[in-house]
């Protein structure tokens, strides 16, 4: 039996420093999934991300966002966490508004079939079968949302360190932009071949994340995208993505896909792997 779904209120979150995004250069897109080939693939395994404009219609994008906004209901199915500003207004508001009132919604995609349908799309599970060398299986769909105004920051991580899978196993995760994603209002930033350094010591500062001193900025990318553009990316990657503090939206699903058999480690094991130091280490 699933477990009971959960609302919540972020309260995390804080000023971070002002260079921490900022990246001197930008990703180029590929045009489509059918512009991904064997050269393609050797980018992503040397990178760790691909970047593709055009990944899925706008038809499709339009059903994710009624799928997302029909589960943003007192009593939803789907587990939400609204931004703490929220909290003394959450109910009395439109399932639109509380949509501009959502960080994160986890655990949707068995409770809408427009977005289960966005989660087994064959085009980009093709391509997800190239990148891990056998058939996957989606282990993880969640909706990250910056709402205009104050959506907070997701520093900078690797998406590994919330996962307690052994060391090595092979993970693609697959972000996908239902609004522009722009420089301004939240684009991913990434840290090209950083995936294959291993590993890094995370800390519960503003999130458990990379310490900002870790950060090797000076090497990063920003990559926007366009609606229904998205991003593959390795599991060990850098990346993280600042505050939107404009007047636009910046909502964008995440699915994570691994492979058949991909044992679990110990709690222990896990937190030696990534460290898990106080934010006081950092």
């Amino acid at each position: 039996m699933p477990a009971a779904a959960r609302t919540t209120f972020d309260h995390g979150g804080a000023a971070y420093p002002d260079d921490l995004y900022r990246t001197a250069r930008i990703a180029e897109a590929l045009d489509g999934l059918a512009a991904i080939g064997a050269e393609e693939v050797r980018r992503y395994r040397a990178d760790g991300f691909l970047p593709v404009a055009g990944a899925v219609t706008k038809a499709q994008v339009d059903a994710a966002l009624a799928g997302l906004a029909s589960l943003a209901r007192p009593n939803s199915p789907a587990d939400i966490q609204y931004e703490s500003w929220a909290q003394d207004r959450v109910d009395r508001l439109s399932p639109e508004e509380r949509m501009d009132a959502t960080r994160k919604f986890m655990a949707f995609a068995r409770h809408d079939d427009r977005l289960a349908a966005l989660a087994h799309d064959a085009g980009i599970l093709a391509v997800v079968a190239e990148l891990l060398g056998e058939t996957p299986r989606m282990f993880q769909d969640m909706a990250l949302l910056k709402p205009p105004g104050g959506g907070r920051e997701k520093p900078w991580h690797q998406d590994n360190a919330y996962f307690h899978l052994v060391p090595g196993t092979p993970i693609v995760g697959v972000w996908l932009a239902l609004d522009d994603a722009t420089l301004d209002n939240g684009c991913m930033r990434v840290v090209p071949g950083s995936h294959r350094e291993g590993p890094t010591r995370h800390a519960f500062l503003r999130d458990l994340q990379i310490c900002d001193g870790d950060v090797p900025v000076d090497r990063g990318v920003a990559v926007p995208l366009p609606a229904g553009g998205l991003m593959f990316f390795d599991g060990l990657l850098q990346h993280g993505t600042p505050a939107n503090f404009t007047d636009t939206r910046r909502r964008a699903v995440q699915f994570h896909y691994t492979v058949e058999t991909a044992p679990a480690t110990s709690e222990e094991e896990h937190r030696a792997t990534f460290g898990w130091v106080d934010g006081a280490e950092c």
